[in-house]
């Protein structure tokens, strides 16, 4: 394996990051159902105060084929081209407690040598505890609170707040690796993997960021502003729940998944709040077609209200 050192650039704010700080971390690129992490970092990054400790060597880590970059097109010249960033940051929540984040796209090459580049740099400010945040699209309603599946070695955390805990192989993405590798260390980690209603996951639902921002709250207590958030989850829940009132099938469709995550809850001797009668998963045509019936729902309601 290559030197970890060749895939990161420390800058000068680098010698003035306290010993012993939290590091959160969340990558973009492989999934993000109801765009949880993009939400959580973008939020993160425009209300509080940070700077750049540690860059990654984009052309290094990235495969533009597969991701590529947006660059402007005015008229007759191109402007504004934005190469996708992977950075450290030192940042201070919203009473000054200083964090390490970790954001940016989830590298699509050299795992094992971006892992322990990651892990140079933890021993290098001495972290006190890791917490990453992920989210993934399940058959679960908008009506009740977003579940999470928490893993890690923080047994207080995964006891108090993961509802759903299977034995299963899952496609594993970068931070899954560097939570192995913390946990090979002995060392404090948490992830937290939220579990988004399937018929949202391709839109921007502003309660899996609040859910993201409550998690990490809870694995670090670290103190994040929230009220923009919680009223644009008001707002956006008030639409998505007049579109049900107005769709019978929909409507059909959020209160079977109600009654299977209430009976689930209540300690039913259903497996999961994911399945249906016979234990099954909505096959993926299903899962499509109910988005499908709901986005269009949505582009209707957005054309009516242009006109």
């Amino acid at each position: 394996m290559s030197d970890p050192e060749e895939l990161y650039e420390l800058t000068a704010d680098a010698a003035g990051v306290p010993q012993g700080l939290h590091l959160i971390m969340g990558l973009t690129g492989f999934a993000d159902a109801g765009g949880a992490v993009a939400q959580f970092t973008d939020y993160l990054l425009t209300t509080l105060d940070h700077t750049v400790v540690a860059s990654f060597d984009t052309d290094t880590l990235l495969d533009y084929r597969a991701r590529r970059p947006i660059i402007y097109f005015d008229q007759d010249h191109l402007t504004n081209y934005q190469p996708p960033t992977l950075q450290l940051y030192l940042a201070r929540d919203e009473i000054g407690q200083p964090f390490l984040f970790l954001t940016g796209f989830e590298p699509d090459f050299r795992w094992e040598q971006f892992t322990a580049a990651v892990l140079q740099l933890v021993d290098r400010f001495t972290v006190a505890g890791a917490t990453w945040v992920h989210a993934i699209p399940m058959p679960v309603p908008h009506t009740r609170p977003i579940g999470v599946t928490v893993s890690g070695n923080r047994s207080d955390l995964i006891e108090n707040r993961s509802v759903w805990r299977p034995h299963t192989q899952v496609a594993a993405n970068v931070l899954h690796l560097l939570e192995f590798r913390l946990q090979e260390r002995g060392a404090s980690t948490v992830g937290y993997v939220l579990l988004i209603p399937h018929y949202l996951g391709d839109t921007e639902f502003p309660a899996a960021a609040l859910t993201a921002l409550e998690s990490t709250s809870a694995s670090t207590g670290l103190i994040f502003p929230t009220d923009r958030l919680r009223e644009a989850n008001r707002e956006f829940v008030a639409r998505i729940d007049d579109q049900v009132r107005n769709n019978p099938e929909l409507a059909k469709l959020v209160g079977t998944l109600e009654q299977r995550y209430d009976a689930y809850m209540e300690g039913s001797p259903l497996r999961s709040p994911l399945t249906d009668e016979d234990g099954e998963l909505p096959s993926a045509d299903e899962i499509a077609a109910e988005l499908e019936n709901f986005l269009a729902l949505r582009r209707s309601r957005d054309d009516g209200a242009a006109s």
